[in-house]
């Protein structure tokens, strides 16, 4: 019991666990994935040792199957996992419900680093408040799962900001135990380096930075809050604990990038380059319109932010500004403007920029911890107030007891005992994880369609905004099937047949309906999800056999052909 109340994060943890791994083999595969898993498992041609001596190492070998897809995308996370992974498939799981599980894992990985940056400002309970309406945000425990890209980048670039405050935290204190001016040059090497901080802050911004080519944002945010700590612009640089703490992050990503083996300026750059544009001529429904991802129009992002998180969310995030930035000194708000330059920087980008974004704004799921630090800092307020409310009957008591009249026992404060000051405090923070739980519970294993009432709830979004459009819905509508189709069915599959081959039985063959289409026959299956309303193409009015929806919107349909 001591224990939980100098960690309580380890009540969410635990929760989170205990719920994860008994809903983990629910999710499907989504879109994404098995090509992407596929390159994992390529990936270690690279890393044998046998193969660097043969005389015909060719590193284009470990980009896989889809190798222009992937290969300039960095595989960091995958190599990270694949240990983890190994030692699950032994244990009798398949290798799409082990990925799942490792998915979530990392994700967990995320909310305890979120509450630990949280922690920095606040008292343990706002933080554990804070961190509980991020985990349970439907968006992010749907992405948790099924998500290898975004959530791995969500938590390592979270990493690097919580080490590397740390590491600048750990020194500064260094030097003035020391009794040296935190703007001293090379005053670290008179000192004791912070060795684990600056190799947890590597560790964690090179992984990061293979994953994705945003992430030395995060180092940018590390010296910003380093110049707010004392260190001086001019000498910045001149301090060994920065050098090495880019040469570090440098030679991480270099070791876990085999694209960049090949040339590593000339292909940094150009992924650089490539991504910061994101190109692709994927449809996006957005607005009951669709839209190329390149043409959206500029408030996409905004519509999509405003309309998929849980509704106190926003109220707790504007309140939380606001009362921190009031309530802070001049130093403080500076270290405040830090996180809200790591929210605004990017929207700011997109706004002006306007990348080619579709799959909502996943890619973009990075800049939503600091806005569930800021609801901490609301959380702490509220906090506050009610204890304060709740006290105030027992300074009476008090009061008249000094005076000496002693209260009757059944006229005495309810709120005397801290108890109940913390049940209550309890009740309002589950109130406000209501409006996530409930969904999460409604949606699964489709958490990720969520949209808040303010777009009129997942129905009101159904044929205006994508929902499902990551195929999960394949492993529902293919169990379904194996369970009603005669032996030697076909199914034709809209798109990405090989989803729906991962779940099928094997009497049952799996068609791609898009090279294949013109074969399908009266008695055939048709599978097709609802993303961009496909549906409505073909056998636009054959009623489905199998329909998997949720909450008023259709997910996916099997029809059989008349």
């Amino acid at each position: 019991m001591q224990k939980l109340r100098q960690h309580p994060i380890l009540i969410l943890l635990v929760a989170n666990l205990i719920i994860g791994l008994t809903t983990f083999r629910s999710y499907g595969l989504a879109w994404d994935e098995p090509l992407f898993y596929d390159y994992g498992e390529a990936l270690k041609y690279a890393y044998t040792p046998s193969n660097w001596v043969s005389g015909e190492f060719d590193v284009a070998q470990s980009f896989g199957s889809s190798g222009s897809d992937h290969a300039n995308r960095g595989p960091a996370y995958l190599l990270v996992a694949l240990p983890l992974l190994s030692f699950l498939k032994p244990l009798g799981l398949d290798s799409a419900s082990a990925w799942h599980l490792v998915n979530f894992l990392t994700f967990t990985l995320g909310v305890y680093l979120l509450y630990r940056l949280a922690s920095k400002w606040m008292k343990k309970e706002s933080a554990l408040a804070a961190a509980a309406l991020f985990a349970f945000q439907p968006l992010l425990w749907g992405h948790a799962f099924i998500n290898p890209k975004d959530i791995p980048f969500l938590t390592f670039f979270l990493g690097s900001i919580v080490f590397g405050f740390e590491m600048i935290d750990a020194w500064k204190a260094n030097l003035q135990s020391i009794n040296l001016p935190i703007y001293q040059p090379f005053g670290v090497a008179q000192g004791k380096l912070p060795v684990t901080n600056l190799l947890l802050a590597s560790f964690f911004l090179g992984i990061a930075t293979s994953i994705r080519i945003l992430a030395p944002f995060a180092g940018i945010l590390v010296a910003l809050y380093a110049l707010v700590q004392g260190v001086k612009l001019r000498d910045i640089f001149k301090y060994p604990l920065i050098w090495l703490y880019a040469v570090l992050s440098l030679v991480i990503m270099f070791a876990t990038w085999p694209y960049l083996w090949l040339d590593p300026l000339k292909k940094f750059v150009e992924v650089f380059v490539f991504m910061s544009d994101n190109p692709t001529q994927l449809n996006v429904l957005f607005a009951g319109h669709n839209y190329q991802a390149g043409e959206v129009p500029r408030r996409y992002f905004p519509v999509l932010l405003a309309y998929t998180l849980t509704e106190p969310t926003y109220f707790l995030i504007a309140f939380g500004v606001l009362r921190s930035l009031w309530n802070s000194n001049s130093k403080q708000r500076l270290t405040l403007a830090i996180l809200l330059a790591w929210f605004a920087v990017p929207v700011a980008y997109i706004l002006l920029r306007r990348p080619a974004m579709y799959d909502g704004y996943r890619h973009f799921l990075f800049i939503l911890p600091p806005l569930f630090i800021f609801v901490g800092f609301a959380f702490e307020f509220l906090f506050d107030w009610l204890e304060q409310r709740l006290q105030k009957p027992r300074t009476l008591s008090s009061a008249l007891e000094n005076a000496g009249y002693a209260l009757r026992p059944e006229r005495q404060s309810p709120y005397k005992n801290t108890d109940s000051t913390q049940r209550w405090k309890l009740a309002f923070a589950l109130c406000v994880l209501a409006f996530g739980i409930i969904p999460l519970v409604q949606l699964h294993p489709y958490q990720y369609a969520y949209y808040n009432s303010f777009a009129g709830g997942v129905g009101g979004a159904f044929r205006n905004y994508e929902t499902e459009y990551w195929l999960t819905c394949y492993r529902e509508s293919v169990l379904d099937l194996n369970q009603l189709a005669e032996p030697g069915a076909q199914l034709f599959v809209r798109r990405e047949p090989y989803i729906a081959a991962y779940y099928a039985d094997s009497d049952i063959a799996i068609r791609d309906f898009r090279t294949e289409g013109k074969e399908i026959q009266s008695g055939d299956y048709y599978l097709v999800n609802t993303r961009s309303n496909e549906d409505l193409k073909f056998l636009r009015d054959q009623p489905a056999v199998i329909e998997v929806s949720r909450l008023g919107a259709v997910f996916c349909v099997v029809k059989q052909v008349p």
